[in-house]
């Protein structure tokens, strides 16, 4: 049967405009599926950052990995207490323990100094003599060479004391602030051949987070509007090619990242005491949960059981409390076996990206 020109072309087009609409009916492959789960399949690395930070840091992260359902952890180097923690994780080896790359000493009188030395690295310190206070003030002072040299100093440090890290991460988010200062991450990790944290995928929990934090700000501002606009940071837009530059490097992705229960806070005169933000954590975590996206979720707790002297470091000792009994609550370990959220490693994703590079 001989089919007509026209009838030819218009095949042609529908075939063409079928192409157009594509994208729009297929949904991205997450980089969950990518390491070899299901699709639809939610995976979560239950983190604890500060680790080393103090005593205090430390029975807090140990408390919520061995008692509640906390599974990974990261340290602070160039802290009094991180010494203390890897002799932890030696004893304890399959703890998921990973380095929380440290370019900032943000505590008014509890301060700590970079591991390369001040001559070494003179853009890092402040008068003082300490790393700075905050990642503006870095961005402002230091060279992305410095911050290489210091957070090789600090993966080194780890190597020397018998410790694999697991991965690498940042705090306070410092090596996210400059591109130059992204790259030197990168480079790190891939050299060391240990994974990176990084934002790579569709990011739900990430933008909303960041959302809140703006509108947050604007409403303490007075400038505000319900329905208004709330811009993204431009970092957000880039997570996306930086994922994919880091799965090129050969490093695991992650599709999605929670940072903000240090900002949740307890309603106008409700009293701040243990019970009221244990109940307030817990309530938040299940609205976490309940908003998780399919793929590979990180999602950060800061857990203290704080001593008195915690107080003279930091006015946060309450929220951290209510992370860490958060983390041991029955409730929370119920809801991620109730729907299907699984737990996972930063050990279990390297494993699974080196196994597709061979």
């Amino acid at each position: 049967m001989i089919i007509s020109d026209r009838l030819k072309n218009q095949s042609i087009i529908l075939f063409l405009l079928s192409l157009l609409y594509l994208p729009f009916t297929v949904e991205a492959q997450t980089y969950a599926e990518k390491l070899g789960w299901k699709a639809g399949q939610k995976l979560l690395i239950m983190h604890v950052d500060d680790a080393g930070m103090s005593y205090d840091s430390n029975q807090g992260a140990i408390q919520a990995m061995e008692k509640g359902i906390a599974n990974s952890v990261s340290i602070m180097m160039p802290c009094p207490w991180a010494a203390s923690f890897i002799n932890y994780v030696k004893d304890h080896p399959e703890t998921d323990a990973g380095l929380h790359l440290t370019l900032t000493s943000e505590w008014k009188e509890y301060r700590w100094e970079p591991l390369s030395g001040i001559p070494a690295v003179p853009g890092l310190v402040d008068e003082e003599g300490a790393l700075w206070h905050t990642v503006e003030q870095v961005v402002e002072h230091a060279t992305a060479d410095e911050v290489e040299q210091e957070i090789r100093q600090q993966v080194e440090r780890a190597l020397r004391m018998g410790y694999q890290p697991t991965h690498l991460d940042s705090h306070m988010g410092t090596l996210f602030a400059t591109d130059a200062f992204l790259e030197r991450y990168i480079k790190v990790g891939t050299e060391y051949d240990i994974p990176v944290m990084i934002p790579g995928g569709h990011n739900t929990l990430l933008k909303e987070g960041y959302r809140e934090q703006a509108i947050r700000q604007l409403k303490e501002a007075g400038q505000y509007q319900v329905g208004m606009e709330v811009p993204l940071p431009e970092a957000v837009g880039k997570a996306e090619a930086v994922g994919a530059t880091a799965w090129k490097a050969g490093l695991p992705v992650l599709d999605d990242l929670h940072t903000i229960s240090g900002d949740w806070e307890l309603p106008e005169g409700v009293e701040r005491n243990e019970a009221n933000i244990h109940e307030l954590k817990v309530q938040k975590f299940k609205e976490t949960f309940e908003q998780m996206q399919p793929g590979v979720t990180m999602i950060i707790v800061h857990c203290t059981d704080p001593t008195e002297v915690f107080a003279k470091i930091s006015n946060s000792g309450l929220s951290r409390k209510g992370d860490l009994l958060a983390m041991m609550d029955p409730r929370l370990k119920q809801y991620l076996k109730d729907n299907d959220i699984q737990l996972t490693t930063w050990r279990e994703l390297k494993k699974r990206r080196d196994r597709l590079k061979k």
